[in-house]
């Protein structure tokens, strides 16, 4: 081979070489665009854990299970009354209504009682409402349904001077 040849070859090394060479600035470009986009997700993770559901329940979880023993013995004295409270809900001129008929264990209403209701959306707690029954005739309570249509958990909860007497829970469709 000629010097030529081989002058021209080397030539031809050194462009590739310097083709394929590693500046700093694509290193710092690539390591912006890497970590840019990894802190990017991260935020977005971030911000989707604090502003969804929780997963907790129970507002206070340590004390309700402090509270178990007692929640079970006013389940028993409950169960002892053997009160009979149906859960109705009556359309009306006015929207719905929610109406619970509370009678006793001889089948006489239950009159004098501080009824409430809870309507509890199942997964989003910023949803939920509670609502105070009136006695509309002896033990007969009413109130307006303060949510939309749906799936909702409801809670009926009598007291008499300040005294937990019934408790109930189930979930219902309001349409």
């Amino acid at each position: 081979m000629s010097q030529a040849a081989t002058r021209f070859e080397r030539q031809r090394e050194g462009r590739q070489a310097e083709k394929r060479r590693l500046s700093g600035r694509t290193v710092l470009a690539v390591l912006i665009l890497f970590f840019g986009t990894v802190g990017g997700v991260n935020a977005v993770m971030i911000y989707y854990a604090l502003s969804t559901f929780r997963g907790e329940v129970a507002d206070h979880p340590y004390e309700a299970g402090l509270a178990f023993n007692s929640d079970i013995a006013a389940a028993r004295a409950q169960e002892a009354r053997n009160w009979r409270v149906e859960v109705n809900f009556v359309g009306g001129p006015d929207g719905k209504r929610l109406q619970v008929v509370a009678r006793d264990a001889d089948g006489r209403p239950i009159a004098g009682l501080r009824m409430t209701g809870t309507f509890a959306a199942p997964v989003d707690a910023s949803r939920d409402r509670r609502v105070e029954l009136t006695e509309r005739q002896p033990g007969v309570y009413a109130a307006q349904v303060p949510v939309a249509g749906g799936r909702w958990d409801i809670g009926i909860a009598a007291r008499r001077d300040g005294a937990a007497l019934f408790q109930s829970k189930s979930r219902i469709l309001i349409e």
